[in-house]
């Protein structure tokens, strides 16, 4: 019996221009989810796409569309791809002009961070594709100088994130702004009730593809998971690991849950990492500044990146060595996009997260969402446990109260009374300056000396008055 052949892109009934332009791009088969849902979108079907991030999901719509738009034509577009935030925008934008580098296609991504006034003198110089954040989209389309009428086709990438970030009111105004007459396709990671309703919502009569179960993790990327007690002790268990893995550690990606947490490892790193550029990007950062940290750690000049969620669907750099989760993300959903930075296009990669009392709640959490054990190694010897200050025990001690009355809405928890932090005689009470008194309940300071009369000037009672005259 003769070996079925590799499969190719040669199989699918793609023009050569794009042929050529996959071959320069390195890429010599198709994925498992390219080779799904190329040709039910070449076909002309509604796509419901579950894959993670790293599989291909941009050159297995990208390509089906560039198919359809094929050459610049008019002035307005004819294809739009939402996306939830400005770097994933530009990294499908940077995609999809690598495929459609020998066609005139006119590709063109929008986002916030920058002021409106560029973009729109873009789009009115004419569109075939139009790559957009909905709140940018909605911004322009207001102002008058985006038109929509001639959409054929709508992709919604990383559609759970959408919902994460409270897209889903622009979503909801674009689909009645755009034409009912049109191909859709909407691709997540995960597979939440809120993106199913969505899905029921604009696709019609959709083929699912699934190339891997929900939420799992990609295989190429080992999971290992320590338990530490507080955020000193992470930084010592960082620094041991950055020293000890030295050689494999080419490329680190460092996520944190906070922006102020994010500052406070790269200002580390800056002092005590072994070798390499360390840069930082959140929220707080300006685009231009998140943009060139992002170029320079895709070209290899930065080794340490520092990153809030933020960035967790905007980063394609096939060489992450290792993804460290320095804090583990509420929403459990991020622990499979911050993971799925590593382990790209074939390449294998690492995951560690730093986990502590509360945080190790949401671990078990997590196992059960990606339906895997994280292996649980213990502290290395040579990393020194510092002690838990007052103000992060207490931090802990809330999140788990908070999760245990999520659960039981009987358990009052251990901060549900004041008066368990109130000494009388020792606690300075704030109304008055003076030592708390157990019983006083307010100052007395400006009372009226006859009580009786405190309501004698209220307009009902002077009223009750006169008419007793």
């Amino acid at each position: 019996m003769e070996p079925t052949p590799a499969p190719s892109f040669s199989d699918f009934k793609l023009n050569k221009q794009l042929l050529t332009a996959v071959a320069d791009a390195g890429f010599s088969e198709p994925t498992p989810v390219q080779q799904q849902t190329i040709p039910l979108l070449l076909a002309g079907h509604d796509v419901l796409g579950i894959a993670q991030t790293g599989t291909g999901k941009t050159a297995a719509f990208g390509l089906p569309l560039l198919m359809k738009v094929k050459y610049a034509q008019g002035l307005h577009p004819r294809a739009l791809v939402l996306a939830p935030t400005r770097e994933l925008a530009m990294q499908i934008e940077a995609h999809l002009k690598a495929l459609a580098v020998n066609t005139d296609l006119r590709i063109f991504a929008i986002y916030g961070g920058l002021g409106p006034k560029t973009q729109i003198e873009t789009i009115a110089k004419g569109l075939d594709v139009l790559i957009a954040t909905p709140g940018r989209l909605m911004e322009i389309y207001l102002k008058g100088d985006l038109v929509l009428k001639e959409l054929k086709t709508l992709v919604l990438d990383e559609a759970d994130k959408m919902m994460d970030m409270g897209f889903m009111p622009q979503i909801r105004r674009i689909l009645e702004i755009i034409p009912r007459k049109r191909q859709n396709a909407l691709f997540s990671a995960t597979m939440p009730e809120r993106v199913t309703r969505l899905s029921e919502e604009f696709l019609e009569f959709p083929v699912r593809v699934e190339v891997t179960p929900p939420a799992q993790t990609a295989s190429t990327v080992s999971q290992t998971l320590y338990e530490v007690p507080n955020l000193l002790t992470k930084i010592n268990l960082l620094h041991f690991l950055l020293h000890r893995d030295a050689a494999t550690m080419t490329r680190v990606l460092l996520f944190t849950r906070t922006k102020e947490h994010a500052d406070q490892v790269a200002h580390f790193l800056d002092r005590k990492a072994p070798v390499g550029e360390v840069r930082v990007i959140h929220g707080n950062k300006g685009q231009n500044a998140r943009m060139n940290s992002m170029e320079a750690f895709r070209a290899g000049g930065v080794r340490y990146l520092v990153a809030t969620d933020v960035a967790a669907r905007g980063i394609d750099v096939p060489q992450v060595s290792h993804v460290i989760n320095f804090d583990v993300p509420i929403v459990h959903d991020d622990y499979v996009h911050r993971i799925g930075r590593t382990g790209r296009a074939q390449h294998t990669g690492a995951a560690i997260t730093f986990a502590n009392e509360a945080e190790m709640v949401h671990i078990g959490e997590i196992e059960q969402l990606i339906n895997q054990k994280i292996e649980l190694l213990p502290l290395p010897a040579e990393v020194k446990i510092e002690d838990t200050s007052f103000e992060e025990r207490q931090q802990i001690g809330r999140e788990l109260d908070d999760r245990r009355k999520k659960l039981d809405p009987n358990f009052k928890g251990a901060f549900h009374e004041r008066k368990e932090w109130i000494k009388p005689g020792v606690t300075i009470d704030k109304r008055t300056g003076k030592p708390f008194v157990e019983g006083k309940k307010k100052s007395t300071k400006g009372a009226k000396a006859n009580p009786g009369k405190k309501r004698g000037s209220d307009p009902g009672v002077k009223a009750l008055k006169r008419r007793g005259r």
